[in-house]
This record gives structure tokens, C-alpha cells and sequence, in this order.
């Protein structure tokens, strides 16, 4: 909810929740920025991811040893959003080369392929409800579109999220193969050759 007033009162500096504030602050750090993860951003982004998943589906995409191995083999395929040098939203891929999406695929990464499989979007909880994820994502489609081995971005949900993604020209491709432990999942494709999101000239 959001109110207006004829008097409102003076801005006040924004204040970083701990978990944030705890990075040390330094001029020359830009207020954001957007760049690839590194080895040394995993564990900053797996304390985002388990608190925005375990509580909903009682277990992450990636954990951390997950994350560790796809940002040494294929860090150029994530994406890390930085408030004054800190992470406050990420995604991670590694590459497929098959049609479908399989349960290897949660693990693997395959150099040859030329899908991107989209393992997991996360916001800090401090920062959500602010539109950040969907911008963090035009922005990752737009990343890999700069990329001429990737044709298309792959990527599994539940249903109540298949509208989000579709508004980013990804299409349902019918139930995953992938379980994990009784939760099952929609499987979504985006071709990104010609997709009218890379010819988009936005302000974000």
C-alpha cells in the first residue's frame, strides 16, 4: 500500500538491511551495478536463495557446492545485481544439449550445447516487490543474447509462475521431466533469435 502526502516529509538516506549493511562501503563502488557472478559470490548468493526457497518449497535449486561448481565452469552464464557492492539479486544457467530438459541437467553443464538452462532467479528478501526480477531478467536475456553459441533460454517452474515468464517470450513445453521429491514442475522455452526483448531499447 502507498500513501501520498501535500507535506511530505524530507527524504531520508536509505538504510540497507543488516545482511546487506554488513558489506564494507566504499566510494569508488558503484551505487548498481550488473555483472557475472565469481567463485567468491556464492555463498552471498546461496544465503539469498535458501531464504527464498526453503520456506516455500523446502529446498533450493542450488545449494551451495552447486553454485560454487557453476560459476568456475560457466560463469559468463549468470548474472548478479549489486547495491553498493553488495548481491541483492542473481540468476545462474549452464548449458544444455538436449530438447528437454532432464534430471542431469540440474547438475551438468554441457559446453557444447546451445541451451541455456535457467537453474534459479532470486531476490534478497529486503529488495522484492521493487520490479528487480523482472528486470534482472530482460537484462540476463539480453546477456545471453551477446552470446552466439546460445539460441535458446531453458528453464522448469510451478504453474502459479508460468504468466511471469511468458511475459518475457518464454512458451510452456508441457510438464517437466525433472521431479524434485514430490514437487513437480512446467518446463518453459524462449528462443532468442529474433526475440523482440534483444531489439528493445529500455532505460533499465
Amino acid at each position: 500500500m502507498s500513501t501520498q502526502s501535500t507535506h511530505p516529509p524530507k527524504p531520508e538516506a536509505p538504510h540497507l538491511p543488516p545482511a546487506i549493511s554488513s558489506c564494507q562501503r566504499r566510494h569508488t563502488l558503484p551505487a548498481s551495478e550488473f555483472r557475472c557472478l565469481t567463485p567468491e559470490d556464492a555463498v552471498s548468493a546461496f544465503e539469498i536463495e535458501r531464504e527464498a526457497f526453503i520456506s516455500v518449497l523446502g529446498v533450493c535449486p542450488l545449494y551451495l557446492d552447486e553454485i560454487r561448481h557453476f560459476l568456475t565452469l560457466c560463469p559468463e552464464l549468470s548474472l548478479g545485481w549489486f547495491e553498493e557492492g553488495c548481491l541483492v539479486a542473481f540468476i545462474i544457467g549452464s548449458l544444455w544439449d538436449k530438447d528437454r530438459l532432464m534430471q542431469e541437467s540440474l547438475t551438468m553443464h554441457r559446453p557444447g550445447g546451445h541451451i541455456a538452462h535457467l537453474h534459479v532467479l532470486a531476490v534478497h528478501c529486503a529488495f522484492r516487490q521493487q520490479g528487480r526480477g523482472p528486470i534482472l531478467l530482460w537484462r540476463y536475456l539480453h546477456h545471453l543474447g551477446s552470446q552466439p553459441a546460445v539460441h535458446r533460454a531453458a528453464l522448469m517452474c510451478e504453474d502459479a509462475l508460468v504468466p511471469f515468464y511468458e511475459r518475457f517470450g518464454f512458451h510452456a513445453m508441457g510438464p517437466c521431466a525433472i521431479t524434485v521429491g514430490s514437487l513437480s514442475f512446467t518446463e518453459l522455452h524462449c528462443s532468442l533469435q529474433g526475440h523482440p526483448f534483444l531489439r528493445r531499447n529500455s532505460g533499465c
